[in-house]
Protein backbone atom coordinates (compact mmCIF):
# COMPACT_ATOMS: atom_id res chain seq x y z
CA UNK A 1 0.00 0.00 0.00
CA UNK A 2 0.81 3.82 -0.38
CA UNK A 3 0.06 6.15 1.78
CA UNK A 4 -1.04 9.89 0.61
CA UNK A 5 -0.81 12.87 2.32
CA UNK A 6 -1.90 16.18 0.38
CA UNK A 7 -2.26 19.84 1.20
CA UNK A 8 -5.37 20.26 -0.81
CA UNK A 9 -6.67 23.99 -1.35
CA UNK A 10 -9.99 24.52 0.16
CA UNK A 11 -11.81 24.96 -2.81
CA UNK A 12 -10.64 22.03 -4.40
CA UNK A 13 -11.09 19.48 -1.18
CA UNK A 14 -13.89 18.25 -3.15
CA UNK A 15 -12.57 17.51 -6.53
CA UNK A 16 -9.93 15.71 -4.81
CA UNK A 17 -11.89 14.05 -2.41
CA UNK A 18 -14.17 12.35 -5.31
CA UNK A 19 -11.13 11.84 -7.14
CA UNK A 20 -9.56 9.46 -4.40
CA UNK A 21 -13.09 8.22 -3.85
CA UNK A 22 -13.43 7.27 -8.20
CA UNK A 23 -10.13 5.37 -7.83
CA UNK A 24 -10.80 1.67 -7.27
CA UNK A 25 -8.13 1.01 -4.25
CA UNK A 26 -8.05 3.26 -2.17
CA UNK A 27 -9.05 3.87 1.58
CA UNK A 28 -8.59 5.19 5.01
CA UNK A 29 -9.69 8.82 3.40
CA UNK A 30 -9.00 11.27 6.06
CA UNK A 31 -9.63 14.82 6.02
CA UNK A 32 -8.75 17.54 8.20
CA UNK A 33 -10.46 21.00 7.11
CA UNK A 34 -7.64 24.08 7.65
CA UNK A 35 -4.78 21.67 9.14
CA UNK A 36 -2.57 23.03 6.93
CA UNK A 37 -0.45 25.99 7.29
CA UNK A 38 2.66 26.22 4.54
CA UNK A 39 0.91 25.88 2.15
CA UNK A 40 -2.45 26.95 3.88
CA UNK A 41 -5.36 24.65 2.97
CA UNK A 42 -7.48 21.44 3.88
CA UNK A 43 -5.13 18.22 4.93
CA UNK A 44 -5.97 15.03 2.67
CA UNK A 45 -4.67 11.58 3.72
CA UNK A 46 -5.54 7.89 2.04
CA UNK A 47 -4.13 5.05 1.58
CA UNK A 48 -4.32 3.50 -1.93
CA UNK A 49 -3.06 0.58 -3.74
CA UNK A 50 -0.03 0.29 -5.11
CA UNK A 51 -1.47 -0.94 -8.41
CA UNK A 52 -3.62 2.20 -8.43
CA UNK A 53 -1.36 4.91 -7.15
CA UNK A 54 -0.33 6.27 -10.81
CA UNK A 55 -3.37 6.93 -11.89
CA UNK A 56 -4.33 8.55 -8.40
CA UNK A 57 -0.89 10.32 -8.64
CA UNK A 58 -2.10 11.23 -12.27
CA UNK A 59 -5.74 12.54 -11.53
CA UNK A 60 -4.51 14.77 -8.57
CA UNK A 61 -1.68 16.52 -10.81
CA UNK A 62 -4.67 17.20 -13.04
CA UNK A 63 -6.40 19.59 -10.51
CA UNK A 64 -2.78 21.56 -10.11
CA UNK A 65 -2.37 19.98 -6.53
CA UNK A 66 1.45 19.67 -7.23
CA UNK A 67 1.45 23.27 -8.20
CA UNK A 68 -0.80 24.98 -5.71
CA UNK A 69 -0.80 21.89 -2.87
CA UNK A 70 1.46 19.47 -2.34
CA UNK A 71 1.55 15.40 -2.87
CA UNK A 72 3.75 13.13 -0.82
CA UNK A 73 3.59 9.66 -1.12
CA UNK A 74 5.02 6.75 1.47
CA UNK A 75 5.62 3.61 1.41
CA UNK A 76 3.19 1.62 3.94
CA UNK A 77 5.17 -1.55 4.90
CA UNK A 78 2.70 -2.83 7.12
CA UNK A 79 -1.35 -1.76 7.01
CA UNK A 80 -3.32 -3.73 9.70
CA UNK A 81 -6.60 -3.70 7.96
CA UNK A 82 -9.45 -5.52 6.01
CA UNK A 83 -10.73 -2.27 4.30
CA UNK A 84 -6.45 -2.33 3.06
CA UNK A 85 -6.98 -5.98 2.07
CA UNK A 86 -10.03 -5.38 0.17
CA UNK A 87 -8.79 -1.74 -1.55
CA UNK A 88 -5.65 -4.69 -2.99
CA UNK A 89 -8.15 -7.39 -4.27
CA UNK A 90 -10.15 -4.69 -5.81
CA UNK A 91 -7.19 -2.84 -7.80
CA UNK A 92 -6.53 -4.34 -10.93
CA UNK A 93 -2.77 -6.07 -11.56
CA UNK A 94 -0.43 -7.02 -8.70
CA UNK A 95 1.81 -4.72 -6.90
CA UNK A 96 4.66 -5.43 -8.20
CA UNK A 97 3.83 -4.84 -11.77
CA UNK A 98 2.81 -1.57 -10.66
CA UNK A 99 5.01 1.16 -12.33
CA UNK A 100 4.75 4.89 -10.27
CA UNK A 101 5.89 6.92 -13.09
CA UNK A 102 6.39 10.03 -11.11
CA UNK A 103 8.20 8.11 -8.40
CA UNK A 104 10.52 6.17 -10.88
CA UNK A 105 11.18 9.88 -12.10
CA UNK A 106 12.04 11.52 -8.79
CA UNK A 107 14.45 8.62 -7.72
CA UNK A 108 16.37 8.50 -11.17
CA UNK A 109 16.37 12.36 -11.21
CA UNK A 110 18.34 12.16 -7.63
CA UNK A 111 20.55 8.97 -8.63
CA UNK A 112 21.43 10.97 -12.28
CA UNK A 113 23.25 14.08 -10.37
CA UNK A 114 26.43 15.12 -10.64
CA UNK A 115 27.71 15.34 -7.03
CA UNK A 116 30.35 15.22 -4.82
CA UNK A 117 29.37 11.91 -3.17
CA UNK A 118 28.54 10.27 -6.75
CA UNK A 119 31.90 11.20 -8.09
CA UNK A 120 33.42 9.57 -4.80
CA UNK A 121 31.55 6.47 -5.23
CA UNK A 122 32.80 5.70 -8.74
CA UNK A 123 36.33 6.71 -8.47
CA UNK A 124 36.42 4.64 -5.33
CA UNK A 125 34.94 1.79 -7.59
CA UNK A 126 37.32 2.35 -10.40
CA UNK A 127 40.19 2.15 -7.84
CA UNK A 128 39.50 -0.67 -6.42
CA UNK A 129 38.90 -2.56 -9.73
CA UNK A 130 42.62 -1.45 -10.95
CA UNK A 131 43.88 -3.31 -7.94
CA UNK A 132 41.61 -6.41 -8.82
CA UNK A 133 42.92 -6.51 -12.85
CA UNK A 134 46.15 -6.42 -12.01
CA UNK A 135 45.73 -9.04 -9.14
CA UNK A 136 43.63 -10.98 -11.10
CA UNK A 137 41.47 -11.09 -8.03
CA UNK A 138 37.51 -11.53 -8.60
CA UNK A 139 36.37 -10.87 -5.35
CA UNK A 140 37.84 -7.23 -5.80
CA UNK A 141 36.29 -7.21 -9.57
CA UNK A 142 32.82 -7.98 -8.00
CA UNK A 143 33.14 -5.37 -5.04
CA UNK A 144 34.08 -2.77 -7.37
CA UNK A 145 30.97 -3.76 -9.19
CA UNK A 146 28.81 -3.86 -6.54
CA UNK A 147 30.17 -0.03 -5.09
CA UNK A 148 29.68 1.80 -8.37
CA UNK A 149 27.01 3.98 -8.70
CA UNK A 150 26.36 4.70 -12.21
CA UNK A 151 23.32 2.49 -12.72
CA UNK A 152 21.54 5.55 -11.66
CA UNK A 153 22.43 7.93 -14.88
CA UNK A 154 22.23 4.97 -17.04
CA UNK A 155 18.23 4.16 -15.74
CA UNK A 156 17.65 8.09 -15.95
CA UNK A 157 18.94 8.14 -19.29
CA UNK A 158 16.21 5.14 -19.89
CA UNK A 159 13.25 7.03 -17.87
CA UNK A 160 14.00 10.26 -19.63
CA UNK A 161 13.72 8.92 -23.40
CA UNK A 162 10.47 7.32 -22.62
CA UNK A 163 8.94 10.29 -20.32
CA UNK A 164 10.84 12.64 -23.45
CA UNK A 165 12.39 14.91 -20.17
CA UNK A 166 15.47 16.25 -21.76
CA UNK A 167 16.44 18.06 -18.99
CA UNK A 168 16.84 14.78 -17.13
CA UNK A 169 18.54 12.78 -20.27
CA UNK A 170 21.10 15.62 -20.72
CA UNK A 171 21.43 15.68 -16.18
CA UNK A 172 22.37 12.01 -17.10
CA UNK A 173 24.72 11.91 -19.64
CA UNK A 174 26.39 14.72 -18.07
CA UNK A 175 27.20 12.28 -14.99
CA UNK A 176 27.79 9.07 -16.73
CA UNK A 177 30.88 11.24 -19.09
CA UNK A 178 32.23 13.29 -16.26
CA UNK A 179 31.65 10.83 -14.03
CA UNK A 180 33.91 8.14 -15.94
CA UNK A 181 36.47 10.56 -16.88
CA UNK A 182 37.15 12.02 -13.47
CA UNK A 183 37.72 8.47 -12.18
CA UNK A 184 39.24 6.84 -14.98
CA UNK A 185 41.93 10.60 -14.55
CA UNK A 186 42.01 9.51 -11.14
CA UNK A 187 42.80 5.74 -11.46
CA UNK A 188 45.78 6.80 -14.28
CA UNK A 189 47.44 8.63 -11.35
CA UNK A 190 46.60 5.91 -8.80
CA UNK A 191 48.32 3.55 -10.97
CA UNK A 192 51.23 5.91 -11.60
CA UNK A 193 51.56 6.27 -7.73
CA UNK A 194 51.46 2.91 -6.95
CA UNK A 195 53.85 1.84 -9.53
CA UNK A 196 56.20 4.30 -7.78
CA UNK A 197 56.10 2.29 -4.48
CA UNK A 198 56.65 -0.76 -6.40
CA UNK A 199 53.07 -2.32 -5.94
CA UNK A 200 52.07 -2.06 -9.41
CA UNK A 201 54.14 -3.35 -12.42
CA UNK A 202 53.52 -4.14 -16.04
CA UNK A 203 54.44 -7.41 -15.75
CA UNK A 204 51.06 -7.69 -14.03
CA UNK A 205 49.18 -6.05 -16.68
CA UNK A 206 50.01 -8.01 -19.33
CA UNK A 207 50.82 -11.07 -18.08
CA UNK A 208 48.22 -14.01 -18.20
CA UNK A 209 45.39 -13.36 -15.78
CA UNK A 210 42.64 -15.94 -16.77
CA UNK A 211 39.82 -14.57 -14.25
CA UNK A 212 39.87 -10.60 -15.50
CA UNK A 213 40.60 -11.29 -19.23
CA UNK A 214 37.10 -11.16 -20.11
CA UNK A 215 37.40 -7.49 -19.22
CA UNK A 216 39.44 -5.87 -22.00
CA UNK A 217 38.39 -8.50 -24.76
CA UNK A 218 34.77 -8.15 -25.55
CA UNK A 219 32.39 -9.90 -27.31
CA UNK A 220 29.17 -10.69 -28.05
CA UNK A 221 28.68 -11.86 -24.65
CA UNK A 222 29.33 -8.82 -23.06
CA UNK A 223 26.58 -7.33 -25.20
CA UNK A 224 23.53 -9.82 -23.84
CA UNK A 225 24.62 -9.50 -20.42
CA UNK A 226 24.78 -5.80 -20.64
CA UNK A 227 21.05 -6.33 -21.57
CA UNK A 228 20.05 -8.61 -19.64
CA UNK A 229 21.09 -6.82 -16.36
CA UNK A 230 19.33 -3.77 -17.95
CA UNK A 231 16.40 -5.33 -18.10
CA UNK A 232 16.57 -7.04 -14.58
CA UNK A 233 18.21 -3.55 -13.36
CA UNK A 234 14.80 -1.53 -14.53
CA UNK A 235 12.51 -4.23 -13.07
CA UNK A 236 14.00 -3.80 -9.86
CA UNK A 237 13.52 0.30 -9.78
CA UNK A 238 9.99 -0.19 -11.35
CA UNK A 239 8.67 -2.93 -9.24
CA UNK A 240 10.26 -1.05 -5.69
CA UNK A 241 12.63 -4.51 -5.48
CA UNK A 242 16.16 -2.55 -5.24
CA UNK A 243 17.74 -5.71 -3.65
CA UNK A 244 18.29 -7.13 -7.19
CA UNK A 245 19.98 -3.69 -8.09
CA UNK A 246 23.18 -5.87 -6.00
CA UNK A 247 22.72 -8.69 -8.63
CA UNK A 248 22.60 -6.14 -11.41
CA UNK A 249 25.54 -4.30 -10.31
CA UNK A 250 28.22 -7.18 -10.15
CA UNK A 251 27.01 -8.69 -13.49
CA UNK A 252 28.29 -6.04 -15.46
CA UNK A 253 31.85 -4.85 -16.21
CA UNK A 254 31.18 -1.01 -16.58
CA UNK A 255 33.67 -0.01 -13.57
CA UNK A 256 36.20 -3.32 -14.23
CA UNK A 257 36.21 -2.20 -17.71
CA UNK A 258 37.30 1.48 -17.33
CA UNK A 259 39.68 0.96 -14.50
CA UNK A 260 41.76 -1.55 -16.84
CA UNK A 261 41.72 1.12 -19.62
CA UNK A 262 43.11 3.68 -16.92
CA UNK A 263 45.72 1.46 -15.65
CA UNK A 264 46.76 0.53 -19.58
CA UNK A 265 47.04 3.67 -20.15
CA UNK A 266 48.80 4.65 -17.86
CA UNK A 267 51.54 2.18 -18.91
CA UNK A 268 51.54 3.35 -22.50
CA UNK A 269 49.07 -0.10 -23.45
CA UNK A 270 46.68 1.53 -26.33
CA UNK A 271 45.68 -2.35 -27.19
CA UNK A 272 44.41 -3.09 -23.75
CA UNK A 273 43.10 0.51 -23.24
CA UNK A 274 40.93 0.13 -26.23
CA UNK A 275 39.70 -2.95 -25.39
CA UNK A 276 38.44 -2.08 -22.23
CA UNK A 277 37.07 1.50 -23.97
CA UNK A 278 35.18 -0.85 -26.45
CA UNK A 279 34.29 -3.66 -23.06
CA UNK A 280 32.56 -0.06 -21.42
CA UNK A 281 30.81 1.29 -24.24
CA UNK A 282 29.30 -1.88 -24.90
CA UNK A 283 27.75 -2.25 -21.39
CA UNK A 284 26.42 1.23 -21.49
CA UNK A 285 24.92 1.05 -24.69
CA UNK A 286 23.53 -2.34 -23.58
CA UNK A 287 22.12 -1.25 -20.12
CA UNK A 288 20.59 1.89 -22.29
CA UNK A 289 18.91 -0.06 -24.44
CA UNK A 290 17.72 -2.78 -22.72
CA UNK A 291 16.39 -0.19 -20.26
CA UNK A 292 14.59 1.90 -22.65
CA UNK A 293 12.68 -0.55 -24.32
CA UNK A 294 11.49 -2.27 -20.91
CA UNK A 295 10.15 0.75 -20.11
CA UNK A 296 8.79 1.39 -22.97
CA UNK A 297 6.71 -2.35 -23.21
CA UNK A 298 6.10 -1.70 -19.73
CA UNK A 299 4.15 1.55 -20.48
CA UNK A 300 2.26 0.45 -23.48
CA UNK A 301 1.04 -2.91 -21.25
CA UNK A 302 -0.21 -0.26 -18.30
CA UNK A 303 -1.80 2.14 -20.77
CA UNK A 304 -3.78 -1.15 -22.20
CA UNK A 305 -4.61 -2.19 -18.92
CA UNK A 306 -6.25 1.47 -17.95
CA UNK A 307 -7.95 1.64 -21.27
CA UNK A 308 -9.59 -1.84 -20.63
CA UNK A 309 -10.45 -0.74 -16.63
CA UNK A 310 -12.11 2.24 -18.29
CA UNK A 311 -14.30 0.60 -21.08
CA UNK A 312 -16.92 -1.10 -18.54
CA UNK A 313 -17.02 2.46 -16.55
CA UNK A 314 -17.47 4.16 -19.65
CA UNK A 315 -20.33 1.79 -21.34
Amino acid sequence: MLHLRLIVPPDRTEPVVGAIERTVGTTHLVVLAGAARNPSGDLVMCDVAREAGDELIGRLRDLGLDRDGAISVETTDLSLSKRADKAEKEAPGEPADAVLWEQLTEATHEESTLSVTYLAFLTLATMIAACGVLLDNAILIVGAMAVGPEFGPLAGFSTAVVQRLPRLALRSLVALVVGFAVAMAVTVVFSLFMNGVGLFEFSMLEGDRPDTAFIYDPDAFSFVVAVLAGIAGTLSLTSAKSGALVGVAISVTTVPAAANAAVALSYGDYVQAGGSSRQLLLNLVGIIMAGTLTLLVQKWLWTRRRRAMSKPAEA
